[in-house]
């Protein structure tokens, strides 16, 4: 079994910052692909940004230039650099992680989500 713990949510001032963590522990083999997700209140489940364990790195549009990901790999986590936040990033953030596991099976697994608030 594979826990995703996340930390680093909270409320904060548009343009303001936060970094988000997200550790993975348990029966773990490698990690391929790492990312974050968000789902504002009434939308989709939507790509923020990922990362693979080689460093190759994707953002969803709305977040280019303004937040940043990145990975230890030794640690097994990745982390999300927010900044000049905006309200419409609102939203609960769900780190997600590509695991194989010792036995060689190869399952995706989400954490329990922060919330991050922008006030305006």
């Amino acid at each position: 079994q594979v826990q995703l713990v996340e930390s680093g949510g909270g409320l904060v001032q548009a343009g303001g910052s936060l970094r988000l963590s997200c550790a993975a522990s348990g029966s773990i083999f490698s990690i391929n692909a790492m990312g974050w997700y968000r789902q504002a209140p009434g939308k989709q489940r939507e790509l923020v940004a990922a990362i693979t364990s080689g460093g190759s790195t994707n953002y969803a549009d709305s977040v280019k230039g303004r937040f940043t990901i990145s990975r230890d790999n030794a640690k097994n986590t990745v982390y999300l650099q927010m900044n000049s936040l905006k309200p419409e990033d609102t939203a609960v953030y769900y780190c997600n992680a590509e695991v194989r596991s010792w036995f060689g099976n190869e399952n995706d697994y989400w954490g329990q989500g922060t919330q991050v608030t922008v006030s305006s």
